[in-house]
């Protein structure tokens, strides 16, 4: 009060003039600081662009009807599975070696016996089809996706969701989570789609060069435009994460609230600064004990374990083609090279391991059924070079990578995922973060692994956009 009543003196104390010269000054400099603010929170927005990705030319009109699609197997499919399994050659892995060289060739015969003598492929066929399955085209493409409907009960709010997959998963990865989701919730419950990304599973492989996260991005919202949703929610992992925050730049106005269980690198003098001061004052750049934990020693876990583990991404983002001749006409390669990423993703400790901890986690039922959907309709060449079209520049130079996010966005934090992007940087991209949760378990494949957990986060993160 002391240091008021001085100024307040000290300000009556000068002519007119300079009163009048203070008073000018400082409105400019609150109007400064205020328009700041407001260009800060002022929602902005990417172009949504155009493509045409089919065979040949772009024709004068498109059909753009939904069709039903079941997924079908034969005897012949079968046989030729079982042919080019009992063809396989294997070389025998270094002694206690675990998952270290990769997917380690004693265990592969193991789940290779159980490929050919146990698994029912047909039997997993039905249970794909226990949800409706649908195609439409879309920029020239044959766009699928299953559609699953909640039962019909008063009183309870029906929500649009797309759950979006990445590599090497599928719209598969989403089967347990699917009855949490369309189960009632304290009154919320949803309706959801899950396509197949563009060149992944059941949807056709763009013909042209140039499909990317943004081209999937487009091509999904005008997905949900056909079947009639002017707002949504959106969920994502992996290149799912990237391809829903797109879509939430491309139509913030349509995006109800965005929820993501992989967050992208982030960088910039705020994170260089905090990477230095830390592992010794966390709470001077907001980082709580647990960020500490899974963020130092930062080389170790940022720089080398990185490298350790996308040797895939390097080759699949420069030479996709050759990197997969061999898997797409081998089914025991290609389920070699799709299942050590569901173990080391899982937990980078399954490296120690000799079967890769595969099985603590996931039934092998399971395992197979995501890698089937590749093999059969041979689409694992086709999904990397998904990575090729999103890496054949820098990334950090495409328009979404310098226009924030501002819809409501949920954050869940799985202790394994191979990069922890703590809240203190994650706020710095997204603008309107309405939750993040410091998982207690899991890893990359969330809604694969813990779908009780995600859908738990997701639900209560859609509660607080909702004002439930």
């Amino acid at each position: 009060m002391q240091r008021l009543q001085v100024l307040k003196e000290a300000f009556l104390g000068l002519d007119a003039v300079h009163q009048r010269l203070l008073i000018g000054t400082a409105v400019a400099a609150g109007g400064a600081l205020a328009y700041i603010v407001h260009k800060r929170r002022e929602v902005k927005s990417i172009p949504l662009g155009e493509g045409w990705w089919g065979a040949g030319e772009k024709p004068l009109s498109e059909d753009d009807k939904i069709y039903t699609f079941e997924v079908q197997t034969s005897d012949e499919d079968i046989k030729d599975l079982h042919e080019r399994i009992d063809r396989t050659r294997y070389t025998d892995p270094l002694e206690d070696s675990g998952f270290h060289y990769g997917f380690n060739s004693t265990y592969l015969k193991k789940v290779v016996s159980y490929w050919r003598h146990q698994f029912d492929w047909k039997k997993q066929v039905a249970v794909l089809n226990k949800y409706p399955h649908f195609k439409t085209k879309i920029e020239g493409l044959d766009v699928h996706f299953i559609h699953v409907r909640p039962p019909h009960r008063e009183n309870q709010t029906v929500l649009p969701l797309m759950l979006v997959h990445g590599w090497p998963g599928s719209f598969f990865e989403f089967y347990r989570i699917l009855p949490l989701l369309t189960e009632n919730q304290d009154g919320v419950v949803f309706e959801v789609i899950c396509p197949s990304i563009p060149g992944y599973g059941f949807s056709e492989a763009p013909h042209k060069q140039g499909f990317d996260s943004l081209a999937a991005a487009r091509v999904f919202l005008t997905l949900m435009e056909r079947l009639g949703f002017s707002q949504f929610y959106l969920q994502g992992g992996d290149w799912g994460s990237l391809i829903t925050t797109n879509m939430a730049q491309m139509k913030p106005q349509c995006v109800k609230g965005l929820h993501l269980n992989m967050l992208g690198h982030v960088n910039g003098f705020k994170v260089l600064l905090s990477l230095l001061i830390g592992p010794y004052l966390p709470f001077l750049v907001g980082f709580s004990k647990e960020d500490v934990r899974r963020l130092f020693p930062f080389f170790e876990k940022n720089v080398w374990d990185i490298l350790r583990e996308t040797g895939y991404l390097h080759i699949q983002g420069t030479k996709p083609d050759t990197a997969g001749c061999g898997v797409n006409d081998s089914p025991v390669g290609l389920a070699a090279y799709i299942l050590e990423k569901f173990s080391t993703w899982t937990n980078l400790m399954n490296r120690d391991l000799a079967d890769g901890g595969l099985e603590r986690k996931f039934s092998l039922d399971d395992l197979l059924t995501n890698v089937m959907i590749y093999w059969t309709t041979g689409s694992i060449v086709s999904s990397m070079r998904f990575y090729k079209e999103n890496l054949k520049s820098n990334i950090e130079n495409r328009v979404d990578s310098r226009v924030g996010i501002f819809v409501p966005t949920g954050m869940a934090a799985f202790p394994a995922e191979l990069m922890h992007v703590p809240h203190s940087w994650a706020k710095t991209r997204f603008r309107n973060i309405y939750s993040y949760t410091l998982m207690p378990q899991g890893g990359h494949f969330a809604a694969f692994e813990e779908p009780q957990l995600l859908a738990n986060d997701f639900v209560q993160f859609v509660k607080k956009v909702e004002k439930f």
